[in-house]
């Protein structure tokens, strides 16, 4: 795997730079930079180089398939919270790499205003790892104490040759999926006494509706360009792409908020 390069000069090479640095917290210096040098207009919008079919990652932590992952329980104890907020650390850091690489590989198929909405996106969620990772410290773990799967990567690089469908099954059903359980998981934590954990993750839920919403509006723009009509495309992208069933509970007004009516999934 190439190295990343030290002072990337084109949007291509900000992205291809993020995706191959491995260290967590290089990774979010990169994401940072990348964004901020793209808002100050420091970037040229070219796509000069090509996006790694699988991200570095660092050492740990240990990736399993997704059947081999430990079953966490659902009680209240610390230990089965900091295990959840772990998963959730590792989908952070793996949707750094997911906004980064909709904007490298397919960035040169839609206006700049796709690369703004998507190098903001991968921000986010760079401060939601940070966020996380922070919070696994004051509880005495850290970010790669537990194992976790690639199911996320997994969707994306069965989505790497067509942008619909990057879009369909990235944030329109894993983030969309997010919207529907996280305001169950805050709970959980309120109810633990926990409320440094849940105010986090109210942030991110908030911060989330944004990212859907981006997904939405962007595959709806490429489905109008195409003249395809956008649910029954989503669906049948979906059904080729995705490999698990998108089943309720939904939680309709926060997908409605981020422009999923439930023609496209009811």
């Amino acid at each position: 795997m190439n190295a990343p390069i030290a002072n990337p000069v084109t949007l291509g090479q900000a992205c291809q730079s993020v995706l191959l640095t491995a260290d967590p917290y290089a990774k979010v210096m990169a994401a940072r930079a990348a964004a901020r040098q793209w808002r100050l207009g420091r970037l040229a919008h070219s796509f000069d180089v090509p996006m790694p079919d699988t991200p570095a990652r660092p050492e740990h932590p240990q990736l399993l398939a997704p059947g081999m992952m430990p079953k966490r329980r659902k009680g209240g104890t610390e230990a089965n919270r900091i295990a959840l907020l772990h998963a959730l650390a590792h989908i952070e850091f793996v949707a750094i790499d997911l906004a980064f690489d909709l904007v490298g590989r397919f960035g040169d198929q839609f206006p700049a205003a796709f690369a703004d909405d998507w190098m903001k996106v991968g921000a986010d969620e760079a401060m939601h790892f940070v966020l996380l990772d922070r919070r696994l410290r004051q509880l005495g773990s850290h970010y790669g104490a537990h194992p976790a799967h690639d199911g996320l990567w997994e969707s994306a690089y069965e989505t790497r040759h067509d942008v619909l469908a990057r879009l369909a099954v990235v944030p329109m059903v894993l983030e969309a999926r997010g919207l529907d359980v996280t305001p169950v998981t805050i709970t959980r934590f309120e109810s633990a006494g926990d409320s440094v954990s849940a105010k986090i993750l109210n942030r991110i839920y908030n911060d989330e509706i944004s990212h859907v919403f981006a997904g939405t509006k962007w595959f709806e723009t490429g489905c109008s360009e195409h003249r395809i009509l956008p649910k029954d495309y989503w669906k049948l992208l979906v059904n080729r792409h995705f490999r698990g069933s998108v089943k309720p509970p939904f939680n309709d007004s926060a997908r409605l908020s981020a422009g999923l009516s439930r023609d496209y999934y009811a």
